[in-house]
């Protein structure tokens, strides 16, 4: 039987790099889709050849959108699990069965609430994606909504219904540029030959929109501390001395994220995400790692199990990823799944930074440069050591200033103590 091909995140579909009746490996880039952070390649996912391709490039998709199938030689396609959008994003009517077309209102809203019950509640506030997508159109806050549906769900009835003037003020108010990004009122627009208009790319509209997002609602708290990384730096330092011209060399950021993710084994609260009324506890631990773009902007590459990933391995792979990530193409492995974030300024010659926390995880660990400055030994006596500040900023919805420095502690411990990272 023909498997669909699925996406798995938003965006555009660019082209297809296999055509109908051409064959395909499990593994092969067959598509590519353009989505807020980067070019993303879609891969088979089992051996066979192309035996429809139901999108075509320029459609906008939605995630878990159907564009094509997978078969054997002379094999129909498979019945598609969601149809795929046209190029102006609605569905094709001939993909849609007559039955399905004919469904009441009320039980396609029931439908899009079952959808949201995954446990995800975009910006902490209860409402189905019907709701959603009709309060973005109509420029309604959603957290000014009450909802009327199960378990103060807000519903399509709620926003409909929504009157302004029935609510309180909210308290901060802003205005909206374009993609919906909240923004400071600061007057017009300037005009003149001494300003020039640079529109934001998706990327940058995507960070500001996050970014923005997470300052305003994520009551942040910061707990900082200085390493002693002698011990570390040598470490590296063997490690790579047995390393051929053509292996991967470990870089101090692969041992930090390594050393975060046994930290985050003692301090599984930290390895969560906040959802409003719940905290979901995850049990793998995936790090994501703020990449630098050439063009300007951030994208976060996750290093999934780095907990129990051996370090020439995790280094090979996160070296990959980032490799991808500034060439502009990715895998969708290579950016999902991300439980806590580690962001390294270190090669800018950075003292100490806060980083913003990525929501919805609950922490991100800030990484300063390693920097040989005056210490005080034991004996009492002065010398020189290599000393290096790390931060991190944790959602205080979620955990508190003890927890955060009791982690700040251990992840101390085991920086200074490298050879425990090789166990």
């Amino acid at each position: 039987m023909a498997q669909p091909i699925t996406v798995s995140m938003e965006g555009t579909l660019l082209n297809w790099l296999k055509n109908v009746g051409e064959a395909v490996k499990s593994g092969d880039v067959i598509a590519e889709v353009e989505a807020d952070k980067a070019t993303v390649e879609i891969e088979a996912s089992s051996d066979g050849v192309i035996v429809e391709q139901s999108a075509k490039p320029g459609d906008e998709l939605k995630e878990g959108a159907v564009i094509g199938s997978i078969g054997a030689q002379g094999e129909s396609a498979a019945a598609p699990a969601a149809p795929a959008p046209t190029s102006n994003g609605a569905a094709k009517k001939a993909d849609v069965p007559q039955a399905e077309a004919a469904a009441p209102a009320a039980q396609a809203e029931s439908s899009a609430q079952e959808a949201d019950e995954d446990g995800s509640l975009p910006n902490g506030v209860k409402a189905t994606p019907v709701a959603r997508n009709l309060a973005e159109e109509k420029g309604v806050d959603l957290s000014r909504v009450k909802g009327t549906g199960p378990g103060g769900r807000i519903v399509k009835s709620d926003v409909e219904n929504f009157k302004p003037e029935d609510m309180p003020a909210a308290p901060i108010k802003a205005a909206s540029a374009g993609g919906g990004i909240p923004v400071a009122t600061f007057g017009a627009f300037p005009e003149g030959p001494d300003v020039e208009a640079v529109e934001l790319t998706k990327l940058r509209a995507r960070i500001a929109t996050r970014m923005t997002e997470s300052k305003q609602q994520i009551p942040h708290f910061y707990v900082t501390t200085e390493i002693d990384v002698e011990k570390l730096l040598a470490l590296r330092q063997q490690l790579n001395a047995t390393v051929g011209e053509d292996g991967v060399k470990v870089t101090i950021n692969d041992l930090v994220v390594k050393a975060a993710a046994l930290t985050l084994r003692q301090f599984p609260n930290l390895n969560s995400h906040f959802y409003g009324d719940k905290i979901a506890h995850h049990k793998r631990i995936n790090i994501g790692i703020a990449v630098s773009l050439p063009n300007g902007g951030l994208m976060n590459v996750v290093a999934h199990d780095a907990d129990k990933t051996a370090l020439g391995t995790l280094a090979a792979t996160n070296k990959a990823k980032i490799a991808r990530a500034r060439e502009g193409k990715v895998k969708p492995d290579d950016i999902q799944g991300s439980t806590f974030t580690v962001s390294n300024l270190g090669t800018f010659d950075v003292d100490h930074f806060i980083a913003i926390v990525n929501p919805p995880e609950a922490g991100i660990l800030a990484i300063g440069s390693a920097k040989k400055v005056p210490v005080v030994k034991d004996d009492g006596t002065l010398g020189v050591g290599n000393r290096m500040k790390v931060t991190i900023s944790v959602d205080h919805r979620v955990s508190d200033g003890a927890e955060g420095a009791a982690f700040m502690q251990a992840f101390k411990q085991l920086i200074e103590d490298p050879m425990r990272l090789l166990l």
